[in-house]
């Protein structure tokens, strides 16, 4: 009996570890030696795919400077695994520990937040939509009767939901499984509209086959602070990447990164995305924070 309670103890005691060690990276990481990055296919400047599994943009380069850090904590080199993820599973990947942490395009919301933790704010996003520079549309309540593009798994979807009600307008929403199919409905005339994050837009619109035949149109349809994921109470974690971000911002490396990937122009086809930092992602640098988009709203 003594041996059976001695060999539960050893179990209970093991999988607790295990638990710990899910939540927690910094261990994780010095366990095995590697730790996971979650990318995006074409999340504009963001983080997108070169191809061959290499993936670049602003927050892939902020979390590089991450992981860097956390090599300090563990004491060694790790080896960095790139894992593409989608608007529908990030969160999903996230909890479950197969991506340790998120440097996609992902807002910060109050609900989100009660699944994962965010890292302060790199910056604030503007919703607006992308048309043809053909289509004569200049505002959403022009997208009457027409086919309007969006992703899967978005807040874009409630963004344009919330505009339908309250402009008293109806259109047909259209779902692409990642921002490259979303512009692509734009870009084949599926869609006559491609609501989404501003930077994403431009992204899309930049590395297109003919970039002048779309530009960006109409209202501010939300205001949204866009961060990197990292697992729910993973505090370790987070503190080395609130730390490292607001070392780069008061170094003025954050800035530089801006520049570099939405002022100059980017692989693979040298174009530039060309959007200049807001004072909404000015102010969330002045005050690094980890406020969800639902504050923002109360302004």
């Amino acid at each position: 009996m003594k041996l059976k309670l001695i060999a539960l103890s050893a179990a209970l005691l093991a999988s607790g570890a295990a638990f710990a060690q899910a939540t927690d990276t910094v261990a994780k990481a010095k366990a095995s030696g590697m730790v996971t990055m979650g990318v995006r296919d074409s999340s504009g400047a963001l983080s997108y795919t070169l191809g061959d599994g290499k993936y670049v943009g602003y927050h892939v380069e902020i979390c590089q400077r991450v992981i860097a850090n956390l090599e300090k904590a563990v004491g060694k080199k790790l080896e960095v695994k790139y894992q593409p993820v989608t608007s529908q599973n990030r969160i999903p990947l996230v909890q479950n520990g197969t991506v340790d942490i998120e440097c996609g395009s992902t807002t910060n919301n109050a609900t989100r937040a009660k699944d994962v933790s965010f890292l302060v704010t790199t910056f604030v996003e503007e919703v607006r939509m992308a048309v043809k520079a053909n289509s004569g549309i200049t505002s959403i309540k022009q997208l009457d009767g027409k086919n309007v593009a969006t992703t899967t798994g978005t807040t874009s979807v409630q963004t344009l939901r919330k505009n339908e009600r309250a402009n008293g307008i109806d259109f047909k929403e259209v779902y692409g499984k990642d921002h490259s199919d979303s512009f692509l409905l734009l870009e084949s005339g599926r869609a006559d509209a491609f609501v989404m994050d501003g930077s994403i837009l431009a992204g899309n619109i930049a590395s297109s086959k003919n970039p002048a035949d779309f530009k960006i149109a109409g209202e501010v349809l939300s205001v949204e602070p866009i961060a990197i994921m990292v697992r729910k109470d993973d505090a370790a974690l987070k503190k080395i990447g609130d730390d490292t971000i607001k070392a780069m911002i008061k170094s003025g490396e954050l800035a530089k990164l801006w520049d570099k990937w939405f002022l100059q122009p980017i692989p693979p086809k040298n174009t530039r995305v060309g959007l200049a930092v807001s004072e909404s992602t000015k102010a969330a640098w002045a005050t690094p924070n980890d406020k969800p988009m639902e504050d923002y709203a109360k302004k």
